[in-house]
């Protein structure tokens, strides 16, 4: 008699598998959706610590919630670099921390971005992704950060899809100033 899991579903009938999944859609929708409601993110991607981020009215929080312009919107989307969400091209929003802001000097180089003279930890751009697939680094250059942009670039990560690759986002695009609320 075979006891596995895949035996147990297989002797399974289809009127108790239903109402197995019911319970777990019925469960796991509002565990999901009430969060996000209140205001709290989860993140899993690698631009930032795991974990879970509270929206704030501060708009001096360094990190944001924003929908990518185009064409970077698509490019990231095709790529598998966002999940489906709910920015006009139906991609999910980016999070990111704010590097620069208006009247900052941004200096993209070989050796990666610098800020006011202070270069970023993992800040360089590459030239491929992991699946091997060329990236169209910004311009090396200076840049003087005009009034309604910002950069974000993750020094969590050198492998985040940032203003490295897109260089500076409106700040129209931003949807939420965020907070770290619990990480790992």
């Amino acid at each position: 008699m075979k006891t596995g899991l895949l035996t147990q579903l297989e002797n399974t009938d289809r009127k108790r598998a239903k109402k197995l999944g019911m319970l777990a859609l019925g469960t796991l929708t509002p565990v999901l959706i009430i969060p996000a409601m209140a205001g709290v993110r989860l993140n899993y991607s690698p631009s930032l610590p795991a974990g879970l981020y509270m929206v704030t009215s501060d708009p001096s929080a360094d990190l944001v919630e924003f929908c990518p312009a185009e064409p970077y919107a698509s490019i990231a989307a095709e790529r598998g670099y966002r999940s489906v969400g709910s920015c006009p091209d139906g991609g999910a929003p980016l999070m990111k921390p704010i590097i620069a802001r208006p009247g900052d000097k941004v200096e993209i180089g070989e050796r990666g971005v610098a800020v006011n003279g202070k270069l970023l930890a993992n800040s360089a751009a590459l030239s491929f992704d992991t699946s091997g697939r060329p990236l169209a680094q910004w311009p090396f250059g200076r840049y003087t950060v005009n009034v309604g942009t910002a950069w974000v670039i993750s020094s969590y990560s050198r492998r985040s899809f940032d203003s490295r690759y897109f260089g500076p986002i409106g700040t129209d695009r931003i949807h939420h100033h965020l907070r770290a609320l619990l990480t790992l």
